[in-house]
């Protein structure tokens, strides 16, 4: 799944080659990805992108002149499995609906022939599109918490957050509407990092712990986003995996400690951890089963 050094470097890939160019045609392939009607796809054809942006997991293109003065924003949810794609010669017969991974193609007017393509592979189609006039029309949008890579984020800001909470702090991390972009792969190497377990309650982090939290939370992603800027968009996601440390990593070395890497599986998703660098070099139980081995 994209998360946000991903989709930030989606941002300035696409602000890089969209900005200052004309809408021709939208084509909506996949309709199930399609979450609002009014206005239409269409509505943006026409428009000149004057800004692209990100909001936490979400990305949106700015059209200045559609349906008026205002302008609308195309604003995508990539999910699990979806993906944007760069094109220097289009087709020129319109897509049709299909079986295929193709959800929408979005085709400038100049120069001829070049556009985007939004994709999604596999069975489970989650990616959304929305057409608003305002991001925050986007429910996922509006519930969002602070982007941990601002610069009004810190580490009070990140203290009054945890505050309270007696959740997991792998939870809340991953808990887009407490901090707006870090989804499991990351949440897993920024608890790496700060040699923290993911079982451990947010609420009781000592003050060391959560100056640590903030510390890693912003270097880790920081570093992920200066990997990326720049890089092809069929480069992007190799560049994630090569970079992370414990996720997807089952049963390598620790790169800090040596120890093996573990997992625990979970309906959808998996968390990855190093025993000796977070859990004092106990194992994690899965947590269908039971809590943390004493």
């Amino acid at each position: 799944m994209p998360e946000l050094p991903e989709v930030e470097a989606l941002r300035g890939f696409l602000a890089e080659h969209l900005v200052g160019r004309v809408v021709e045609r939208v084509y909506p392939v996949a309709v199930s990805a399609l979450k609002t009607y009014d206005p239409g796809v269409w509505a943006l054809e026409g428009g000149t992108v004057d800004a692209v942006e990100r909001y936490g997991k979400f990305l949106g293109l700015r059209a200045e002149g559609a349906e008026g003065a205002g302008g609308l924003y195309l604003v995508m949810h990539l999910a699990r499995a979806g993906w944007v794609r760069w094109n220097e010669k289009l087709p020129d017969a319109p897509p049709r609906p299909g079986k295929g991974p193709l959800a929408l193609r979005l085709r400038l007017a100049e120069p001829p022939g070049t556009g985007v393509d939004v994709t999604e592979a596999g069975t489970q189609k989650r990616l959304a599109v929305y057409v608003v006039r305002d991001p925050a029309e986007v429910p996922g949008v509006a519930r969002l918490g602070p982007d941990p890579l601002a610069d009004g984020f810190t580490r009070e800001s990140l203290a009054e957050l945890l505050a309270g909470e007696r959740r997991q702090v792998k939870g809340v991390l991953r808990d887009q509407s407490v901090l707006a972009g870090i989804g499991n792969a990351y949440s897993d190497e920024i608890l790496h990092a700060a040699r923290m377990s993911p079982y451990k309650l947010a609420a009781r982090l000592s003050d060391e712990e959560v100056a640590r939290l903030y510390e890693v939370i912003g270097t880790t992603l920081g570093e992920a986003v200066e990997r990326s800027r720049g890089l092809p968009l069929r480069d992007l996601k190799a560049e994630k995996k090569s970079g992370l440390r414990v996720h997807g990593r089952k049963g390598e070395p620790c790169p800090v400690c040596g120890d093996t890497i573990r997992e625990v599986s979970f309906s959808d998703s998996a968390l990855d951890y190093c025993p000796t660098c977070q859990t004092g070099g106990k194992p994690l139980a899965d947590r269908r089963m039971s809590r943390l081995l004493k």
